[in-house]
């Protein structure tokens, strides 16, 4: 099992990234905030899961571990496959995921390509006790403790997806600054705002 890769991005399509690993190029399916995010020639690290059927393999790829453990969840979903799991990840955040299942709601999953009224009121029963609960943020602001704990740790996750920490710190600073309160204390939500908005940022040119 191939459980994560850490290498040079040769190309980013939509919703799928070529790594080259030890001379190597991987071909991984990923969320499409991520895919849109990764530029060729940086070092990019994911954690992955394996996908094996009797013509393909197939390897998808998150920038968290959370991201990833609820897409294997969803796996077990009667009738969601890898494309549709993905796909749900592409919409929805960790947190969002969780409090749609918390709260009962198939909404949410039926608004994802692929993912009819049926899938979705499967996902919300079968996922059911199966994930961490959900951060209720939009309740009340975040502390500043939090929200700093929250800034270093979508910062971490920008580092270890290759990009210059300089970078990372002032974009997820100035990102927070401009997200509602919800966003900016939810870690996977920051990332994914964080990494649409260094996309261009990068290739403007900017470096740490």
């Amino acid at each position: 099992m191939i459980s994560s890769l850490r290498g040079t991005v040769l190309h980013a399509a939509v919703d799928a990234v070529i790594v080259e690993v030890g001379g190597v190029g991987f071909h991984v399916a990923v969320p499409v905030d991520l895919a849109r995010g990764a530029r060729s020639g940086e070092t990019l690290a994911l954690h992955t899961h394996l996908v094996v059927r009797e013509d393909a393999l197939a390897l998808f790829g998150f920038a968290t571990r959370e991201e990833l453990e609820v897409f294997v969840q969803l796996l077990q979903v009667t009738g969601v496959g890898p494309k549709s799991a993905l796909g749900v990840l592409s919409h929805l955040s960790v947190d969002q995921i969780a409090a749609a299942v918390a709260d009962d709601d198939d909404a949410p999953f039926r608004k994802v390509s692929g993912i009819g009224p049926k899938t979705a009121k499967l996902i919300v029963v079968q996922l059911a006790g199966k994930l961490a609960p959900p951060a209720r943020a939009a309740a009340a602001a975040p502390t500043r403790d939090a929200a700093a704990d929250v800034l270093a740790q979508v910062t971490q996750a920008l580092v270890g997806l290759g990009y210059p920490e300089k970078v990372a710190a002032e974009t997820v600073t100035m990102t927070a600054e401009s997200a509602d309160d919800a966003t900016r204390a939810h870690t996977q939500a920051l990332l994914r705002l964080t990494l649409a908005a260094l996309g261009p940022a990068r290739q403007g040119g900017t470096r740490g």
